[in-house]
């Protein structure tokens, strides 16, 4: 079984509150949990208005088949229009 970690950084420019950034956040969140049925968090960046950092994380049984599912996790974000994707970094492990 393999693990794959994913840190995608965004900038949500013309935002002016938190709460501005948590209904941003919290719709592009939903969205990549009903997609792909991964895990997703904020894990950085909870103070700041216009920028955030998401993680997320999923399991499955190849690096090609997590590979795929996080490209296509980061081009929904790349894609959204409210916000602008900064940088993107994948990280992959063995289980067990």
């Amino acid at each position: 079984m393999k693990i794959g970690l994913m840190k995608v950084e965004i900038s949500i420019p013309g935002n002016n509150s938190l709460k501005g950034k948590r209904s941003v956040l919290r719709s592009i969140k939903d969205r990549i949990r009903n997609s792909f049925n991964v895990s997703v968090a904020e894990v950085e960046d909870q103070g700041l208005w216009q920028r955030a950092v998401i993680g997320v994380a999923c399991v499955g049984p190849d690096q090609k088949y997590l590979n795929g599912q996080l490209n296509r996790i980061r081009d929904l974000v790349e894609h959204e229009r409210q916000v602008e994707l900064v940088d993107c970094q994948m990280d992959f492990s063995e289980a067990g």
